[in-house]
């Protein structure tokens, strides 16, 4: 398989290692400096985790080119409805998820498994943490926004998820912390006068975001629409 890295920083590093381990092929590797260059007919796939400003360009230009791409970037999503019209004008294939580690989906399914429970208990309340290294762009991150919209499906009490503490009673809050050389932790906390329940994840490194990418790709490039890991671990 050959693939177009978009972005090339930390994680397109991992993501290269890893597929050239899996035996495919790198076809380009677009960063900010040649990001005008890549050639959508040399490839069989793209897997995307450049920069939030650059998310979306990259994505329509793939999707305008029947390019199958493979989206981890965060921070861009109040477009992400354009994207997904248009895969679909284009029969094309777009496949987005936030966190593309096994155990982070798993984390996903755990958060509203409890949520649920928790619905009936309105004398607990419900807020989160959020830890990321001083280079993550935008807060809260995506993997935060993803847990924040399972307790919302789920927990009638709450209206919406915010960035700052607030007094109302509907706001689900998300605390963001920027840290040097730390590794990404989202916790949900469910505190009340009584006791507390908290459910914790911590990434120690990005190689299950980019094993998880890398699989997925593999998965996608001979799929069609608007795709997530549910489809691809057929939760």
């Amino acid at each position: 398989m050959k693939i177009i890295l978009l972005g090339y920083g930390k994680m397109g590093k991992i993501i290269e290692r890893i597929a050239l381990e899996r035996g495919h092929e790198i076809a380009a590797k677009i960063d900010v400096d040649n990001r005008h260059e890549f050639d959508t007919t040399k490839a069989d796939v793209a897997i995307e985790f450049s920069h939030p400003d650059a998310a979306f360009d990259n994505i329509r230009k793939c999707l305008s080119r029947q390019l199958p791409v493979v989206c981890g970037t965060t921070g861009w999503l109040e477009r992400r409805a354009e994207v997904e019209s248009l895969c679909k004008q284009q029969d094309g294939t777009f496949f987005y998820a936030s966190n593309y580690s096994l155990g982070v989906n798993i984390f996903f399914k755990v958060n509203e498994f409890l949520a649920r429970i928790m619905n009936g208990f309105p004398q607990y309340d419900v807020r989160m943490d959020e830890v990321h290294h001083t280079e993550k762009r935008d807060a809260p991150s995506g993997t935060a926004i993803t847990l924040a919209e399972g307790v919302l499906k789920n927990v009638e009490r709450k209206r919406k998820w915010v960035n700052k503490e607030s007094t109302n009673r509907g706001d689900l809050f998300i605390e963001s912390f920027r840290i040097d050389q730390v590794p990404g932790t989202h916790v949900v906390k469910y505190e009340s006068a009584i006791d507390d329940i908290e459910i914790k994840h911590i990434a120690h490194s990005r190689e299950g975001f980019a094993l998880g990418a890398v699989m997925v790709a593999e998965w996608a490039k001979d799929k069609k629409g608007v795709l997530g890991m549910d489809d691809f671990l057929k939760f």
